[in-house]
């Protein structure tokens, strides 16, 4: 039983890595000077996703300002950390983004409210983690990329900090 179990999972894995790629392979295919600031701003958080279940924490940091600071303190580096603990947790990682909001204020500046629900299968008693967390980001335009400058967040339902 546990042999299939792990045989289902190595299907499942390999199937995401695949279509993680092709979506990867259409998102760069089209050049970012082709679209607006929203369409940019989609395919970024698109970038996000893929980065993060596929765990390439510098992907997702090159994502972030040198600036990036937060309300509760952090600067990059605490980021990075989180980054790292979750996903030295975490065998597998899947999100699902769903984006409620896209401002764009003047020619290089974005707020972005997304919800976000993570699941992870891990080596934990129950063998998975699941949470859903609210995001609020601000973004800068750093020459042709988009760099995330601060972010709130809370467990769904709970106030942004």
């Amino acid at each position: 039983m546990m042999v299939m179990a792990t045989r289902n999972q190595a299907r499942s894995a390999l199937r995401r890595s695949v279509i993680t790629l092709a979506l990867s392979g259409l998102l760069l295919g089209c050049s970012e000077s082709d679209v607006g600031p929203e369409e940019q701003i989609r395919r970024w958080i698109a970038r996000g996703q893929i980065a993060a279940e596929q765990k390439e924490r510098g992907s997702l940091l090159d994502m972030i300002s040198p600036a990036y600071a937060d309300a509760r303190g952090n600067g990059r580096g605490d980021i990075e950390n989180m980054f790292r603990l979750y996903f030295l947790r975490q065998n597998s990682i899947t999100l699902l983004t769903s984006i409620k909001e896209i401002r764009i204020i003047g020619d290089s500046a974005a707020e972005v409210e997304l919800r976000v629900g993570m699941a992870g299968s891990n080596e934990g008693v129950l063998g998975f983690s699941a949470d859903a967390y609210d995001f609020a980001l601000e973004l800068e335009l750093d020459g042709d990329d988009w760099q995330l400058i601060s972010a709130r967040w809370g467990e769904l339902g709970r106030e942004l900090h």
